[in-house]
């Protein structure tokens, strides 16, 4: 929606195609926001179904694609692998692709989280983090770390389910919120 209300076309690619209700959930959140979605079935292989996104992206013109991808360890290599063949074939059909890299983690990882981020980051070049469930327990006080050891920039906090819950990140916000003083 933010990026709807920008005036950019959106169009979504469905490359979690390992977790049998991942595809579902992105048509389900498309049709609520009049998004295309590029999609094929459950166990297909995720670069292939970016690179058709990528290829009917660019067929209509379509300003910004985001791909989703499965949620994965760092240790699974197999899967980091995968990541590698993504952006080799996104290259493919636009040499400056991915424009972005976003990595989405838990909050409530903590400390492991750092590893994890420099892991991707040394696969497919970050170019930022989104962290999420900030509304549990977790309080997020990992993201100084992160900044400092993997320098790439927090862009955004999800606190909740809801599609208004991904809030962009206010390193002065933050702080006030982390150290409990009122926010300005």
């Amino acid at each position: 929606q933010r990026l709807q209300q920008q005036g950019h076309s959106v169009m979504l690619a469905a490359g979690d195609t390992f977790r049998a209700a991942a595809v579902e959930q992105l048509q389900v959140w498309g049709e609520r926001n009049n998004i295309h979605v590029v999609a094929q079935h459950t166990g297909a292989d995720s670069a292939s179904v970016i690179f058709d996104g990528v290829q009917s992206a660019q067929a209509k013109g379509v300003d910004v694609l985001i791909a989703d991808t499965a949620g994965r360890l760092h240790t699974k290599s197999n899967l980091m692998e995968e990541l590698k063949k993504i952006k080799r074939i996104t290259s493919k059909l636009d040499e400056t692709a991915p424009h972005e890299v976003l990595l989405v983690l838990d909050a409530g990882t903590g400390q492991n989280a750092l590893s994890q981020a420099e892991h991707f980051n040394n696969t497919v070049k970050l170019t930022g983090i989104a962290l999420t469930k900030l509304d549990g327990t977790a309080k997020g006080g990992m993201i100084f770390a992160l900044a400092k050891k993997i320098g790439v920039p927090i862009r955004f906090l999800g606190v909740g389910e809801g599609i208004h819950d991904l809030q962009d990140f206010n390193a002065e916000q933050f702080v006030d919120a982390l150290f409990g003083e009122e926010t300005h």
